[in-house]
């Protein structure tokens, strides 16, 4: 299979692709930077041990995802080529919890949501004819339970709401969200992390009209926290090192309630090429803690603010009007 996946250089993707590329599937790997795909592609060369030249070494492209401009060049080169895609995984996230002022992409929007959400819509939308070319395509979503209020992360601290329709649209179509004058770096993710879900069940409602048998599924790794110094709390770490070590020693190594990168990206691979999977509509998995040590992979409902059909519409058609600003004429 055809499989385009963002966050590939660290983390969950990572070790997502690598499982991937073993099984012998072509991946396509928008990375943020020409150092970034040059140290993923001799990693997975290194860890993987195929050659440069073999037909699965992965198709790299430098795209920053906090650029849209830089979106609609790699979408372009892929609609040219019109090869098609079996699957899209729109893996890549960050968070920077604990900076008090927000971040913004190139374009002007708070950096969570730029990269989490409106870069995703963005290749969706212009990748749509790709998708629809094969056979049973299927779109995943990386998102969190931290999206839910109810949730054990998602009780931790503000939580998760977009707020009313009318505000969330004036927000976005001003190049404000969240309300950037009481910024919260955490509530910024977790909504981020609910635009998500609200991105995929408004996907396949609009994709049902002129096709069913299309996949759409968002899931929750749970808390993975890895050894390392890279992946998904690098910019946060930056804010509080030692609380952070404490807290994954905790977390990971005394309570053991977190979910390693390794079985994290085999959840993935799974999702991506496994029929039991493949189901026509929108789903939503997520990776629970059952016990300590113990944690367990299934079907999940979404928040209640999640189920708002008004609301997805709403997030969808904002974003919309924005990204239209930035592509190409």
């Amino acid at each position: 299979m055809n499989i385009l996946l963002t966050g590939a250089s660290s983390g969950i993707g990572y070790q997502c692709a690598k499982k991937l590329v073993s099984e012998g599937h072509k991946l396509i790997l928008p990375c943020r930077d020409n150092a970034t795909s040059e140290r993923t592609k001799k990693k997975l060369i290194s860890d993987v041990g195929f050659r440069e030249d073999n037909h699965l070494t992965p198709i790299f492209s430098d795209t920053d995802l906090s650029d849209l401009n830089q979106i609609n060049d790699f979408t372009d080169e892929l609609l040219k080529s019109k090869i098609k895609i079996d699957v899209l995984i729109l893996n890549a996230g960050l968070q920077y919890v604990g900076d008090k002022n927000p971040r913004f992409s190139k374009q002007g929007f708070e950096l969570t949501f730029a990269v989490n959400h409106l870069s995703h819509q963005l290749i969706t939308q212009r990748l749509l004819p790709l998708l629809l070319s094969s056979s049973s395509p299927r779109v995943i979503v990386t998102s969190s339970e931290v999206h839910n209020p109810l949730s054990p992360g998602g009780r931790i601290g503000t939580p998760a709401s977009l707020g009313k329709i009318c505000e969330l649209e004036n927000q976005i179509k001003s190049n404000l969200i969240y309300g950037l004058s009481d910024f919260n770096a955490d509530k910024a993710y977790k909504n981020s992390k609910l635009c998500n879900i609200l991105f995929a069940k408004e996907l396949y409602r609009r994709i049902a009209v002129i096709r069913e048998d299309f996949a759409v599924i968002a899931w929750a790794p749970g808390l993975v926290i890895p050894k390392s110094s890279q992946g998904f709390f690098r910019y946060s770490r930056q804010y509080n090192q030692i609380g952070q070590r404490i807290f994954a020693f905790i977390a990971r190594d005394l309570l053991k309630i977190s979910e390693t990168t390794e079985h994290a990206g085999h959840i993935l691979q799974e999702l991506a090429t496994s029929s039991v999977y493949f189901r026509s509509g929108f789903s939503f998995y997520s990776n629970q803690l059952i016990r300590p040590g113990v944690l367990k992979f299934s079907a999940s409902s979404v928040s209640e603010e999640a189920e708002k059909v008004d609301l997805a519409r709403s997030l969808w058609i904002a974003s919309e009007y924005i990204l239209s600003k930035f592509n190409k004429k």
